[in-house]
């Protein structure tokens, strides 16, 4: 069966974004985009983009950014385990397997290594398995910010600058695509904000729409230039190994910080799926504005397949450490746009968090 038909099947049995990502590859696949109508895709690629981040901007409250950064040690252990612990990982996987992968796939577990953490997944399943709503929402929120900035610096001292050709440009190409509507999302909020609440369906599937757009964009550019043919069979039980690898590091090492830690089993189910997760939500656009459309569908292999299966892993587990085992697993909807969920203040009674 072919490589694409393969992705369609498997497309069918995930969640919304995840089968769209899947869909977008088969796509990719089978007619790849190329010359003309790759750069035209690549303009409406990049429309999707500063969109999607300008309506994360709309989203994110600057009210829980600030009271995230007041949790300092919860925020700061998380920070250095997602781009400190986590990117150690990812280079060491990449030395370890990357004689038997292509040099840009194998590159691809240091960009894994350094993309920030999700909000949307990982706060759900938080909640599911009992942890704290407010916790991940703030901690999760911050790092995808974050993230915008840190990722590619990171992923240049570690791969070498030359790895990502970082200059001045790609800086100003993430400020412009991804840092400017951010920046106009919170100033309009005023405004804006209560028109994301009406409309949270259309909002997900535009953010799932510039997802998928990056994703094809990138994965045309690495089908033209052959990425199926230099992946064969043996080359995916590495990338897997190396990918499973990843996912042990990041949940096992994840719930191993927060026992060290001391925090209280609420904030540490948060830590656990906050530190683990990492987004396609962010890493598949910013691979797009740092590299050319071949490259980056080559780099980011690594982080679609761990996207993939931290979300598989993430639903046994939540149920697991549940109070009553008794959840369904979330629906993966997007970015930033965590739910409005039930959590208690200190004296037990109810409150609403988002």
């Amino acid at each position: 069966m072919h490589p694409a038909a393969m992705l369609a099947r498997l497309a069918a049995m995930f969640d919304p974004l995840v089968r769209l990502l899947l869909l977008a590859i088969a796509l990719a696949s089978l007619l790849p985009a190329s010359g003309t109508p790759l750069t035209i895709v690549k303009a409406i690629s990049d429309g999707g983009i500063f969109m999607l981040f300008f309506l994360n901007g709309l989203r994110l409250e600057r009210a829980e950014v600030g009271r995230g950064m007041r949790d300092w040690r919860f925020l700061g252990l998380l920070a250095l385990f997602c781009f400190g612990v986590m990117a150690l990982a990812g280079l060491g996987v990449h030395q370890l397997i990357g004689p038997a992968l292509p040099p840009l796939v194998a590159l691809g577990f240091i960009y894994l290594g350094t993309v920030t953490s999700t909000v949307q997944s990982a706060t759900a399943y938080s909640s599911l398995a009992g942890g704290s709503v407010a916790s991940s929402v703030v901690a999760a929120a911050t790092l995808s910010l974050a993230g915008v900035v840190l990722t590619a610096p990171l992923f240049a001292l570690l791969a070498g600058s030359g790895a990502a050709a970082l200059n001045w440009s790609s800086f100003g190409k993430v400020a412009m695509i991804l840092l400017l509507p951010f920046a106009l999302g919170q100033a309009m909020q005023p405004w804006l904000r209560p028109f994301i609440g009406d409309h949270r369906r259309l909002i997900s599937w535009l953010d799932r729409f510039a997802i998928s757009m990056a994703v094809y964009v990138a994965f045309s550019g690495a089908v033209v230039q052959g990425l199926w043919q230099r992946l064969d069979g043996a080359g995916w039980a590495v990338l897997l190994a190396g990918v499973a690898a990843m996912l042990a590091v990041g949940f096992g090492g994840a719930w191993l910080v927060g026992g060290l830690a001391r925090f209280d089993r609420a904030r540490r189910i948060s830590f656990l799926f906050a530190g683990a997760h990492k987004s396609a939500a962010v890493g598949a656009p910013l691979a797009l504005v740092l590299f050319p459309a071949g490259k980056a569908g080559m780099v980011m292999v690594p982080l679609l397949a761990y996207h993939l299966l931290q979300l598989m892993l993430s639903a046994p587990l939540a149920s697991r450490l549940a109070p009553h085992g008794d959840h369904h697993p979330p629906r993966d909807d997007g970015v930033c746009s965590a739910p409005t969920t039930t959590a208690t203040d200190r004296s037990g009674s109810p409150r609403s968090t988002r």
